[in-house]
């Protein structure tokens, strides 16, 4: 076809239309003339020519449709006259794109963090899709442990599948010293790191093979975009000057580019150092020749076309020869992948379970807000039944109404996604709010809008599309041309098809946010029992801080001097009860030590090795946290290096270990050193609210030295009063020392249920807004109701029904709508509410307090839903209805 007469069909459109009704008339006039030769009258000859063509506008269309592009030209034409009849009704237009761009603005930004934050989470690293977490397990351990250096080195040499392993360790620093402490993350890196994950140095370089080698051999730093800029000013000259990291100057030796922000989902790295400088940043000495310290978190890259499975065969067969060959430290031990969305050693597996409740979540959001758009576009379809049926006595076909239904339906999905998009991005960075900062340093948790998430939310339009257009437009299948322009009036109960479609949408609508509201309660009660349960420590009256002498440039021995000093002027401040040192806080972010263990008359099986977690605590610890002594007696100052080793055990390991046995006085080993038992600690909890009992003990600070210790305080005083009392004399030891925050135990038991506080939240905002929704869905069914039974209503009033009856017959319709979606609610809610699972704790799927609530919730705002319809319904005039 010459591109001429493409273009005229495209673009030239009216042109083509005047010749076609030209060339019409000439055929017409010549079949008139045809006529009059054969002796018919003029005006009757052009009357039957005018009947056998049937009509120039007919006929045009005919020969419109026979034509090529009719469909493009068709379908915008069909736009045109969509967005004319939007225009017309402003307020049913706004109020229908309002409530899509909340439900699609949902799953877009539930979309965004699903991608950002489990399936795609480290901005500008490439080839993310073979990028899988390395973690370490032990038979008998449910739990997911670390790998050793040694272990990671092997794994290198000998695995064929893997592009290649790497190692990225979070760790922190301090930055400056002042009346505050700077907080400042960062990652222990494998040399390979940045060569391995495709990121450059926009300045410098990255390191180099041999770097992650030796005892604190490569005192080296990559720093981040954000911290050139920010503490550098962006100093063009910045490679080769030097930076104190932990008390050591570090030479910077690269800048990372901007939007990279490491491989740990939760903070930004701000620099990254070589794992040659372990033993600066990781307490518990030098780890990388020690097969059996377990402190790495690696990743693998696959090579292109090995699957998951395959390079698990792989690695599980090192893992058995490593096994085999290092007895003493691999014995019943394996190694694991896992797809990044499950990484267990950072946020991703934290936030997991939150998010696939969300997933669910959004969606009955969207179903509701399509319901409600839905019986808005029923009840304006209802109105244009006149203009419907015109167009079919003319002539126009049912296929081509119900094509212009849907290309409405697509205008308002396509404003709804352009909002929802927008509110997406809007919400992208909102999840960081819902959780605290730790140590001063805020959460890094940021959606991701890439075209995945485009192409999922076009894919939600789409469905939103179809189910907006296709329900009124099927409706055009009832109309009934003969009988259309008759006047018809509903019931109050409502009468017909089209009745009970509305009905049931609201039906639907009560249903799912009946649901959700049960969801938010259940969720709501557990966070309350979380907080509120005793994690076998005093929570109220303890306060947690840090003094961070490592970043100062303390020695051990200084470090011990200050230590003692400062712990006797805290002992004499007014209003504390006692202190204590620890080397970590229970349920911190920190991990605790982890070590082999051989107990004296304990023969474990054959395929285990037993491995059990430990603190280093000081002297007055276990008063100082509120953990009772079953038994034996607490650490004192006469346990240090000079005495011989001893522990203290909690009951599980008491139990597991001895049995019935009291094991004060019995021998355990540790790293090849025996202790003695010399108390029995009550169970508590140590990295979570949510775990079951597990052995752990605990030894001497003084036997096991470490410089950054986190100092806890039983008192009265509140942290703000503390914090200027420590201030005070920390300074007066040392004015170049930074305390950390100060915080209550139970600010951070609040912490580690921030999880929950993240799902309590969304869920709560949802509920809140699927209720809303459900009940202007409610609200509009009955207002549609009353206006459509006017007359009914005039009657029953002039047959002497009083206002009151009315309004019970107006209340009562809305009630039963209520009472069918919260029976459904009912059984959806007792069939779902079980998938909450992880984030449940000591509450039942069934709560019936939950389920109370939401029926009392649901009620109230159904009232408030149906009372104004009804009370409009006892104004009506009786006469003014039946004139009418």
């Amino acid at each position: 076809m010459p591109m001429r007469f493409v273009l005229d069909r495209l673009f030239r459109r009216e042109r083509l239309d005047h010749s076609m009704e030209e060339e019409l008339r000439f055929h017409m006039a010549e079949r008139a003339a045809d006529l009059q030769r054969s002796g018919v009258p003029i005006a009757e000859a052009e009357r039957r020519a005018q009947l056998e063509f049937g009509g120039i506008e007919n006929y045009k269309e005919q020969c419109r449709e026979t034509r090529s592009f009719h469909g493009i030209h068709s379908f915008f034409a069909d736009l045109r006259f969509g967005f004319r009849m939007l225009w017309r009704s402003p307020g049913f237009s706004i109020l229908a794109i309002l409530c899509l761009t909340l439900g699609i603005g949902a799953n877009a930004a539930v979309f965004s963090w699903i991608e950002g934050i489990l399936f795609r989470p480290y901005p500008a690293v490439a080839h993310q899709e073979r990028l899988f977490a390395l973690t370490g397990t032990a038979r008998g351990d449910p739990d997911d442990t670390d790998l050793s250096w040694p272990d990671f080195l092997d794994l290198q040499r000998s695995c064929t599948l893997v592009d290649s392993f790497i190692v990225t360790k979070i760790t922190g620093t301090t930055l400056s010293i002042g009346d505050r402490a700077e907080v400042t993350t960062g990652s222990i890196v494998s040399a390979n790191y940045f060569d391995a994950i495709g990121v450059r140095p926009i300045l410098g370089r990255g390191f180099e093979p041999g770097e992650d080698s030796g005892r604190s051999a490569h005192p080296l730093t990559v720093i981040s975009y954000q911290l050139w800029q920010g503490r550098f000013k962006g100093d063009p000259q910045i490679i080769g000057k030097t930076q104190r990291l932990n008390g050591v100057l570090h030479t910077i030796v690269g800048v990372a580019p901007k939007g990279f922000y490491g491989t740990f989902v939760g903070w930004a790295m701000q620099f990254w150092v070589p794992a040659s400088m372990e033993e600066i940043f990781e307490a518990g000495g030098y780890k990388l020749e020690d097969r059996g310290a377990r402190w790495i978190e690696a990743y693998a890259r696959l090579k292109p076309g090995v699957t998951r499975e395959q390079a698990q065969q792989e690695i599980a067969a090192v893992a058995r020869r490593l096994e085999k060959d290092y007895p003493d430290t691999n014995r019943g031990r394996s190694i694991k992948l896992w797809p990044l969305w499950q990484t267990p050693f950072n946020n991703a597996k934290t936030l997991l379970s939150t998010l696939e409740i969300m997933l669910a979540v959004v969606v009955f959001v969207l179903l509701i807000a399509c319901a409600n758009v839905g019986n808005l576009l029923l009840v304006r379809s209802f109105a244009r039944r006149h203009e419907m049926t015109v167009r079919l006595a003319i002539g126009a076909r049912r296929g081509r109404l119900v094509r212009q239904l849907v290309t409405e339906g697509l205008i308002l999905a396509a404003f709804g996604a352009a909002g929802g998009l927008l509110v997406a991005h809007w919400w992208r960075h909102a999840l960081v709010l819902l959780l605290p900062a730790r140590g001063g340093v805020a959460m890094h948790l940021a959606g991701e809008i890439d075209w995945r998430v485009l192409a999922l939310s076009a894919g939600v339009c789409l469905i939103a599309t179809l189910l907006l257009g296709l329900v009124p437009a099927l409706q055009t299948r009832d109309l009934d041309v003969a009988g259309a322009l008759k006047a018809e009036s509903a019931g109050v109960v409502g009468s017909g098809r089209r009745a009970w479609i509305r009905s049931g949408l609201v039906v639907m609508q009560v249903s799912l946010s009946f649901v959700l509201i049960v969801g938010a309660g259940l969720l709501l009660q557990s966070l309350q029992r979380i907080r509120n349960s005793s994690p076998g420590f005093s929570t109220h009256e303890v306060l947690d801080t840090t003094v961070n002498l490592v970043a100062a440039g303390y020695d051990p021995q200084r470090a011990q001097n200050f230590q003692d000093e400062l712990l006797d002027r805290v002992k004499a401040l007014p209003g504390v009860e006692s202190a204590a040192f620890a080397r970590m806080t229970p349920l911190s972010y920190g991990s605790f030590s982890s070590t082999p263990i051989a107990v004296d008359g304990y023969q474990s099986p054959p395929d285990e090795q037993p491995i059990v977690q430990y603190n280093e605590v000081g002297p007055d610890y276990f008063v100082t946290m509120g953990i009772p002594l079953v038994s034996g007696r607490e650490f004192s100052r006469a346990d240090d290096e000079k005495s011989v080793l001893v522990a203290i055990v909690n009951e599980t390991m008491a139990a597991k270990y001895w049995g019935g046995r009291n094991p004060i006085g019995e021998r355990v080993q540790v790293k090849g050193r025996w202790m003695q038992v010399v108390g029995v600690a009550k169970n508590s909890k140590y990295q979570s609210v949510r775990e079951t009992p597990k052995p752990f003990f605990y030894v001497p600070l003084r036997q096991n030295f470490a410089r950054g210790p986190g100092l806890n305080i039983r008192t009265r005083l509140s942290p703000e009063a503390m914090t200027a009392a420590l201030t005070r004399e920390v300074h007066a030891i040392d004015r170049n020392l930074a305390l950390f925050e100060v915080i209550t135990l139970q600010e951070q038991v609040d912490r580690s249920t921030s999880p929950q506080l993240v799902a309590v939240t969304l869920v709560g905002v949802l509920s809140g807004l699927a209720l809303l929704l459900a009940a202007i869905g409610l609200y509009g069914v009955m207002s549609y109701a009353v206006s459509q039974s006017t007359r009914e209503l005039g009657l029953r009033m002039a047959l002497g029904a009083t206002p009151s009856h009315l309004l019970r017959l107006v209340m009562s319709r809305g009630l039963a709508l209520t009472a069918a979606g919260i029976v459904g609610g009912t059984a959806a809610a007792l069939a779902s509410t079980r998938l909450l699972g992880y984030l449940l704790y000591n509450v039942s799927p069934r709560d019936p307090m939950s389920f109370g609530s939401a029926f009392v919730v649901i009620m109230v705002a159904s009232l408030a839903a149906c009372f104004l319809p009804a009370w409009r319904a006892t104004r009506t005039d009786p006469l003014q209805a039946l004139r009418d």
